[in-house]
């Protein structure tokens, strides 16, 4: 058994904030534990052709670790990827890590105040604290659909793309519009024999004002650091503005829903296809789109939009719901990712062998911050339960995460205290002003369902309001709101 004092799970941009700032408070003793061969998360595993962020680069990136030479105004996953593993050396991070070590649970041990982690190895760990930085983006969601065993041809989800399958020429179906085939349909296009896509729900999607960085303004952030915050700045709170429609003024959609219905007059004249591409929810019940050229890609000849629905799948081709056979040589989901049930790939067990995976499941995905759980001492989570973000960067979010869980170490090392957890109380009223909140907001007023649904059909995944009041919130530990133990189980006062 390793034993560590802190021990954190994946290498995203949560784990490696985390890491970095444990350094930076002069705590050494701590371990990532990584399943890939690498650092970068989501940004590693995702390669398919167009991946690229829908937030600005320069947002979209540490505060403490700014890049002046962003290629262009939303980078590409290569581009991403690249930056991660260059702050991982800089920062000297990855002595910390230990890779190919997947993690399948862990359990708290209420008399030694103790996590023990298990992993695929069968190796386990010991530590006072666990973070888990393992992100809602990383599980794929392949449905479940008659047949699939049977396809003869190659299948795959967008975030294992198969590089070595060649699409030239091949008829190619692809199941689904989350935001990921967004970006490689009109790609994959170019190349392949016929493309079909099924839709079930058409997504909002808008334009991208994606352009290259002009070398004028690289040489001035190289130059003038202070004009690169400055830009940051502007970026933070142009897209905190976004904010204003989503969480409760509504009036304001209908000015972003026109932009979207003017780039598809435009670019579908075809009254029946347009008719198909238009959702009938209101734009952000979602997640919100961005692409140039999504849209023209169903104006190729060799391009087939169907909202029949799958029925089955067959040896060579996919049964759509009217019984009609659409001929595939390859099968492609682009459906997302198990995101509110993210948590039950990992069996995590708490005061008297509680399973967070059953607790979500039978009272709702519930936390305190969005990073913490009563019955689950000195455990967090990064980018948990209603921190997710529809407008503006989560790596904001993460960097206010990180402090907050530094300043609860802090503070259990200066009460005495081996282990802290919220309050019922504590964790009940932070859940109940946030489902007021949303209840208000676009997600629930929308007329959509959508990912961001638990299966109590509340919305446990978006964070409901600016993203400064999280900082706020967040900026100091609220010492009432915990309960904290000393080593002969006596609680501090």
């Amino acid at each position: 058994m390793i034993t560590k004092d802190i021990i954190i799970i994946g290498t995203g941009f949560a784990g490696m904030g985390m890491a970095m700032k444990l350094r930076d408070s002069g705590r050494e003793d701590f371990v990532i534990l990584e399943k890939a061969s690498d650092v970068g998360g989501t940004w590693r595993d995702n390669t398919y052709p167009g991946c690229e962020c829908d937030i600005p680069s320069h947002m979209y990136s540490f505060s403490y670790e700014l890049k002046t030479d962003w290629s262009k105004s939303f980078s590409g996953q290569e581009e991403i990827w690249s930056y991660m593993r260059e702050v991982a050396d800089e920062q000297g991070i990855r002595p910390y890590i230990s890779f190919g070590v997947e993690v399948t649970g862990a359990s708290w041990d209420d008399d030694r105040q103790r996590w023990t982690i298990e992993t695929v190895g069968g190796e386990t760990y010991e530590a006072r604290v666990v973070v888990a930085g393992v992100g809602g983006l990383h599980i794929p969601n392949v449905p479940e659909i008659d047949g699939a065993d049977s396809f003869a041809g190659p299948v795959f989800h967008s975030s294992r793309w198969d590089h070595s399958v060649d699409l030239t020429g091949k008829k190619v179906v692809v199941i689904g519009t989350g935001a990921s085939a967004i970006q490689f349909v009109p790609i994959i296009a170019e190349r392949t024999g016929h493309l079909t896509l099924f839709q079930r729900t058409p997504p909002w999607v808008l334009p991208k004002n994606d352009k290259p960085a002009p070398q004028w303004r690289t040489n001035l952030f190289e130059k003038v650091p202070v004009a690169q915050r400055a830009y940051r700045n502007a970026l933070y709170w142009t897209l905190e503005a976004r904010a204003i429609a989503f969480n409760g003024h509504l009036n304001v959609l209908p000015l972003a829903e026109k932009v979207v219905k003017h780039q598809l007059a435009k670019q579908v004249p075809d009254a029946d296809l347009r008719a198909k591409l238009t959702p009938d929810y209101r734009l952000g019940c979602k997640r919100v789109l961005q692409s140039n050229t999504y849209y023209p890609t169903f104006m190729r000849d060799d391009v087939t939009l169907t909202t029949e629905g799958v029925s089955e799948i067959v040896s060579d081709g996919v049964i759509d719901k009217n019984g009609e056979k659409v001929e595939a040589d390859v099968i492609i989901y682009g459906t997302g990712f198990h995101v509110i049930d993210a948590f039950d790939y990992l069996d995590i067990r708490g005061r008297d062998g509680l399973g967070l995976a059953e607790q979500f499941r039978e009272h709702g995905t519930e936390t305190y911050m969005g990073m913490m759980i009563n019955q689950f001492p000195n455990l967090a989570f990064m980018l948990g339960p209603n921190t997710a973000l529809g407008h503006n960067s989560v790596v904001f979010m993460i960097e206010q995460q990180t402090k907050f869980i530094i300043k609860l170490i802090e503070e259990m090392d200066a009460r005495g205290a081996v282990s802290a957890e919220p309050t019922l109380q504590a964790q009940t009223d932070f859940n109940t002003e946030i489902q007021r909140l949303v209840e208000k907001g676009i997600w629930t007023q929308g007329g959509c369902t959508s990912w961001y649904l638990d299966s109590h059909g509340k919305n446990r995944t978006i964070w409901p309001k600016f993203t400064f009041q999280y900082w706020w919130e967040t900026r100091k530990v609220n010492v009432p709101d915990f309960t904290w133990t000393a080593k002969a189980r006596q609680k501090v006062a």
